[in-house]
């Protein structure tokens, strides 16, 4: 008996924890706590005037960065004409430096052949010479045998011996004749020496000509190399400076591609944003909503045409779900998040977090609460409709719905509009 005694009061200690544990469950759902408690370090999605200030600000980068790159564009379009200019040069330079060496080649051709002329001309002196001293030493040798020979006792002799006055003058005839053809030859040769001398040396002063032709145009061959060496030495500088400007280019273009995709995805959510804004003043100015109409509720409450536009716009999203940290009105928001969207699309900038909005707009009374105003708590905010009633993003499980204003302590009521 004892021992089931016992056991009831087990039982009942079991069950008052029990329903101890499922009441506070219970609260904590109701009063959003437990799950309002990431929302406060969620960043807040921007607005569509942070959004419009954003995009200008990325329009302004991306024209300056497309100025840079034309810039930069203009400046290597001037180096390049650089590089052209002295690809031409170095071109011109190369041709002079051919045509220079066929000079060269050519009076090394013509030296050649002048040499050989030399050489010929220098064998035609030599038996020149030769014959001139052979016709000198023959001339001298005859000269010494006829003087000799014509001695006065020769001719008397010669008269002697019977031949006469005749002979003797025929013999002296004779050796004139011999003397003048010897004198003659000699004189011959001695003029074809002569000028075959006259002939090598005009070779050898042609070939002197040459030579220095020669060695001139080795050196204009020469400053040409150098001017050619330069002038590498400059375009391989420009090529440097024109690869400079590739890579900053390319890096400033790469730094545009990603502004104008940061620049095209805000203008995109700006759309959306605008979009959700044209719809919510035009459900709000029809009073049409697919959910519960509250239209009447809100109509029948004081309070400003703003602050019942937005609070009609709110009471459009009824039913969709609750998100922890979000902003999307029909993908899942937040408490916060929820009115931050609200006041958002229709052009308001209030803070991101249910602690900061406590303090956004002006305090007003819970009695004089009207459609649009900020209804705070406790880790948790919504916004007044009129007759005593919040439209909020309430749990996870519940949702964007419509409660009783004072379904919990209300801490502070806030006027934007």
């Amino acid at each position: 008996m004892k021992k089931t005694t016992a056991g009831r009061k087990v039982n009942n200690v079991k069950r008052r924890l029990v329903s101890a544990l499922l009441l506070a469950a219970v609260t904590l759902t109701a009063t959003g706590s437990v799950w309002e408690s990431p929302v406060e370090t969620v960043q807040a999605a921007p607005s569509m005037g942070e959004l419009q200030n954003s995009i200008n600000n990325h329009q302004n980068q991306l024209n300056n960065i497309n100025s840079q790159i034309n810039s930069l564009q203009d400046e290597q379009d001037l180096v390049q004409e650089k590089i052209d200019d002295l690809n031409a040069e170095i071109i011109n330079t190369m041709t002079s430096i051919g045509m220079k060496e066929d000079e060269i080649a050519e009076k090394e051709t013509e030296i050649a052949d002048k040499q050989v002329q030399i050489d010929q001309t220098q064998e035609e002196y030599n038996i020149a010479k030769e014959k001139e001293e052979k016709q000198h030493n023959d001339m001298i040798t005859r000269m010494r045998m006829m003087y000799e020979n014509d001695s006065s006792e020769n001719y008397v002799n010669l008269l002697l011996q019977g031949g006469g006055l005749s002979g003797m003058l025929n013999r002296m005839d004779f050796v004139e004749s011999v003397y003048e053809y010897d004198r003659q030859k000699l004189q011959e040769y001695e003029e074809t020496k002569e000028q075959v001398l006259a002939l090598w040396n005009q070779l050898e002063e042609e070939k002197t000509q040459l030579q220095t032709d020669k060695d001139q145009l080795e050196a204009d061959k020469a400053d040409l190399e150098s001017q050619k060496s330069e002038l590498d030495v400059m375009l391989a500088k420009k090529k440097k400076e024109s690869a400079n400007f590739d890579a900053e280019i390319k890096k400033a273009k790469q730094e545009a591609s990603v502004a104008k995709a940061l620049l095209q995805q805000e203008q995109k959510q700006l759309k959306q944003l605008q979009a959700q804004a044209q719809r919510g003043n035009t459900a709000a100015a029809t009073g049409s909503y697919t959910t519960t109409n509250y239209t009447s509720v809100i109509d029948n409450a004081s309070g400003s045409d703003m602050g019942k536009r937005l609070a009609k716009y709110a009471c459009q999203y009824i039913g969709n779900p609750y998100v922890a940290g979000g902003t999307s009105l029909t993908n899942g928001a937040d408490c916060s998040g929820f009115t931050f969207r609200i006041y958002s699309d229709f052009g308001y900038s209030i803070p991101r977090t249910s602690y900061e909005q406590r303090s956004c707009g002006t305090g007003v009374d819970y009695s004089s609460a009207q459609p649009g105003d900020l209804i705070c708590y406790d880790g948790h905010v919504a916004m007044y409709i009129g007759g005593g009633l919040i439209v909020h993003a309430s749990t996870q499980r519940t949702g964007i719905k419509v409660s009783n204003a004072n379904y919990r302590p209300i801490l502070a009521v806030r006027r934007v509009v």
